[in-house]
């Protein structure tokens, strides 16, 4: 399984480049990466479970200073990816392709 993700900063226009973004497994830290110019990232196999990703928005919004996504695997074959589109008071994400 692989999993990505890519932040897009809705505001500007532009991909959030420089997040940090923690992923969990059942609530222990597994990896972390900094988002790279486009805004996305990779992250090792995580394996099936319920997993989080947080994002660390803070510097981006005033109101949200961090945003977490919950999200189960059951194909762990499946590739894996959470966008998220971020604004100062609002945020959306969807299980991606």
């Amino acid at each position: 399984m692989t999993l990505s993700t890519h932040v897009l900063d809705a505001a500007t226009g532009a991909p959030a480049a420089g997040m940090t973004v923690v992923l969990r497994t059942e609530g222990r830290e597994r990896d972390r990466l900094t988002t790279d110019a486009d805004g996305r990232g990779r992250f090792t196999e995580p394996g099936p479970g319920v997993h989080t990703l947080t994002f660390a928005t803070g510097d981006r919004s005033d109101f949200y200073p961090e945003v977490t996504v919950t999200f189960t695997v059951t194909d762990p074959g499946r590739h894996h990816h959470v966008p998220l589109l971020l604004s100062p008071f609002a945020y959306s994400t969807y299980r991606g392709s």
